[in-house]
């Protein structure tokens, strides 16, 4: 089993950031990629980001990149995710997610590619 706890979300206002913490715990870090997904009430949840074991591959949705930006720090068990030039439509529930195999296509998006998943942060962005 793999514990993740998100941490950072808050309120931001337009064009403004915040940065969102997960960290995991219970099995070797390295084994998974990792992800970020979110979820606006009445909608189904997104695909934000995903980042590859070793952290030197990423992918992110279209419509978060040049804004966001994913890391991780295999020797803290975290991964980070910096929102910058915040929207309103960013305003959702964020999830971390950890699965065994990063996806440079499509499959990142799927929900059934990540086999545990945080209890999530709000992020608001008021305008």
């Amino acid at each position: 089993q793999v514990q993740l706890v998100e941490s950072g979300g808050g309120l931001a206002e337009v064009g403004g950031s915040v940065r969102l913490s997960c960290i995991a715990s219970g099995r070797p870090f390295t084994l998974y990629a990792m992800a970020w997904f979110r979820q606006a009430p009445g909608e189904e949840r997104q695909f934000v980001v995903a980042i590859s074991q070793t952290g030197d591959l990423t992918n992110y949705a279209d419509s978060v990149t040049g804004r966001f930006t994913i890391s991780r720090d295999n020797a803290k068990n975290t991964i980070d995710l910096q929102m910058n030039n915040l929207k309103p439509e960013d305003t959702a529930v964020y999830y971390c997610a950890a699965g065994p195999t990063f996806y440079s296509g499509v499959a990142a998006s799927y929900l059934a590619s990540y086999d545990y998943w945080g209890q999530g942060t709000q992020v608001t962005v008021s305008s």
